[in-house]
C-alpha cells in the first residue's frame, strides 16, 4: 500500500518515492537546550518517531537524524532579531551556556526514554559542527550569494528567487515581517543572518571560513550542516513545528539549495500546534506544561504519548488534564484485552473455540490503511479499538489468542503508548462481559455520570468482582 504524505511545499498528499528504493533518510528539527522541554516541543518530537516507526513497519530502512540546537537560535527568531536564547537562560540563572546546554540536553533524553521515544541514530550538537557550518558559508560567500559586514555574515534573499515557496508568503508580507529596528548592514531587511559577531557572546568560535572574524552562526545554518552531514545534499523527509515554516525551513531551503545546487528535501512535513484547553500555552496564562509537570501529576509517560499523538498531526491538538484521564483508561482497555488473551494463550482461562482471523485481518487492514493516509492516527485508533471490543466478546483458542497478541504486538511497536504485554494473572481473568461494564464505568464516571457509574459497579459487584484501582487504571479481581 502506497503511503502518502502532505507535503508542505506542494500543499498536496504525496506518495512516498524514497532517493533509495527502500531506504528512507529523515531530518527532525530538534530542541534548543535552553529550559525544561514542554509537552508542546513533544507533540512534534512524537509526531517524527511514529512516522520512523511506521515507515520501519512497512519495511523501510529508515536513517533518522534529530539536531540538538545549543547556540545561535535568538528570542526573536520570526525577526533575525533578540538575543540568543542560551545567553539570555545564562543571565537569567548564572550558570554559563555551557552549563545550561548539558543540563537540559540530559533532561531532553530523559523525557524521550519516559515517552518511549526511539533514539534517532544520529543527534549531533550545533556546537560540534561549526567547521561543517563553516564549509558552507565560506561557498555562499565565493558564490557571491553572501555578503560580510563588519564581520557578520548574511544571505543575500535577492539571490535566491523561490525564497518564500514554503511559507507561501508573498514579498509583501516578508517584508511586513521584516520591520524590526533597522539594521543598516542588510542590503535588504530580509536578509538572514549566517554569522553573527559579538564579543559577549560567551560561545563564539574564531570564523571557520576565509577571511571572517570570531563569532556563533546563525540558527538556520545549522541543520542545514548537520543534514548534509550525515545525510547527503537531498533527502527525503524533513520534519517540525509549523512554527519552523518560516523563516527557519525557508531559510534552509535557501542556503542548502544555492549551496548545493540541488533540491533540499523531497517532502517538507510538519505538525499543528498544540493549545491546552482552548488556549495558547503561556507561563502567564498558567497553562504551561513541561513533560516534568505531567509526569509530576502522577500521569505515565504512556499516558502523555497516547494524549498526543492521538489526534492528526496536521489538526490543532486541544490538550487537557481530562484527555491524560481519557488516555489512561484508553490504555487500560487495550492491556486488559491483551491480558485476557495472554491467560487465554498460557493456559490460565478457559480457550474457546473463536479463531479471530476475520478481526485480525480487518484490524491490520484498518490500521495500515490509516496511517498510510497521511499518518492518520486517529483512524488507526479507531482500528485498534474496534480489534479491543470483538477480542473482549470472543471466546478465542489459544492459537487464536497468540495471533490476537501479535497484532497488538504490531499496534504497539507503530505507535508505542500501550506498552509492552501483559503478564498473565490467573486472579484478573474476569469474563469479556465484565471488563466491557467496566470501560463503560469509566467513561460514565469521566462524563460525571454518578448514576450510571454506580449502577455499572453494582452489576459488576453482584458478579462476584470487585473495582481495584491502579496507576495503570482501573481493574477487577474477585471479590
Amino acid at each position: 500500500m502506497p503511503i502518502r504524505l502532505h507535503n508542505t511545499l506542494t500543499r498536496r498528499l504525496e506518495e512516498l518515492r524514497p532517493i533509495v528504493a527502500g531506504k528512507v533518510t529523515m531530518y527532525n528539527c530538534g530542541p534548543t537546550v535552553y529550559s525544561s522541554p514542554h509537552i508542546g516541543n513533544f507533540r512534534s518530537f512524537l509526531f517524527a518517531d511514529v512516522l520512523r516507526r511506521f515507515l520501519e513497519d512497512q519495511g523501510l530502512e529508515v536513517r533518522q537524524v534529530m539536531n540538538i540546537t545549543d547556540v545561535g537560535h535568538l528570542t526573536l527568531d520570526d525577526v533575525e532579531g533578540g538575543e540568543d536564547k542560551m545567553e539570555a537562560a545564562s543571565k537569567k540563572t548564572g550558570r554559563t551556556a555551557w552549563e545550561i546546554a548539558a543540563h537540559y540536553i540530559g533532561e531532553f533524553e530523559e523525557c524521550q526514554r519516559e515517552l518511549a521515544v526511539r533514539r534517532p541514530h544520529e543527534m549531533p550538537r550545533a556546537t560540534d559542527f561549526i567547521a561543517a557550518m563553516g564549509a558552507i558559508i565560506g561557498d555562499l560567500l565565493q558564490k557571491g550569494v553572501a555578503y560580510q559586514v563588519n564581520g557578520n555574515v548574511y544571505f543575500e534573499i535577492a539571490k535566491f528567487p523561490a525564497y518564500g515557496q514554503l511559507s507561501g508568503k508573498v514579498l509583501d508580507e516578508l517584508e511586513e515581517g521584516a520591520r524590526v529596528a533597522v539594521n543598516d548592514e542588510k542590503k535588504d531587511p530580509r536578509d538572514f543572518a549566517l554569522w553573527k559577531v559579538d564579543s559577549k557572546h560567551q560561545m563564539q568560535w574564531d570564523a571557520p571560513f576565509a577571511g571572517g572574524a570570531r563569532g556563533f552562526p546563525g540558527w538556520h545554518i545549522e541543520c542545514s550542516a548537520m543534514s548534509m552531514h550525515y545525510l547527503g545534499d537531498e533527502i527525503d523527509i524533513h520534519t517540525g513545528g509549523e512554527d519552523n515554516v518560516f523563516p527557519h525551513h525557508e531559510c534552509e531551503i535557501a542556503q542548502s539549495e544555492a549551496h548545493s545546487g540541488r533540491p533540499f528535501v523531497r517532502l517538507w512535513l510538519h505538525a499543528r500546534h498544540l493549545l491546552v484547553d482552548n488556549t495558547k500555552m503561556s507561563k502567564s496564562l498558567g497553562n504551561f506544561f513541561t513533560v516534568r509537570d505531567i509526569l509530576a501529576r502522577g500521569y505515565t509517560g504512556l499516558e502523555l504519548r497516547f494524549a498526543l499523538v492521538r489526534a492528526h498531526y496536521r489538526q490543532t491538538l486541544n490538550f487537557t488534564l481530562k484527555g491524560l484521564d481519557e488516555a489512561r483508561a484508553a490504555i487500560a482497555r487495550v492491556q486488559q484485552a491483551r491480558a485476557r488473551l495472554v491467560r487465554v494463550r498460557d493456559g490460565a482461562e478457559t480457550a474457546g473455540g473463536d479463531d479471530l482471523a476475520a478481526a485480525i485481518a480487518a484490524a491490520g487492514q484498518g490500521f495500515t490503511a490509516a496511517m498510510s493516509d497521511d499518518l492518520n492516527v486517529s483512524e488507526a485508533l479507531a482500528a485498534v479499538f474496534e480489534f479491543v471490543g470483538a477480542c473482549n466478546r470472543a471466546s478465542p483458542s489459544a492459537a487464536a489468542a497468540t495471533a490476537a497478541l501479535a497484532a497488538f504486538a504490531r499496534f504497539e511497536d507503530v505507535l508505542g503508548c500501550f506498552g509492552g504485554e501483559p503478564v498473565a494473572d490467573a486472579t484478573d481473568a474476569a469474563p469479556a462481559e465484565l471488563l466491557e461494564l467496566l470501560v463503560q464505568r469509566t467513561a460514565a464516571k469521566q462524563a460525571k455520570d454518578w448514576a450510571t457509574a454506580d449502577a455499572l459497579r453494582d452489576r459488576i459487584a453482584a458478579a462476584g468482582w470487585k473495582i481495584v484501582d491502579t496507576p495503570a487504571g482501573p481493574r477487577l479481581e474477585p471479590a
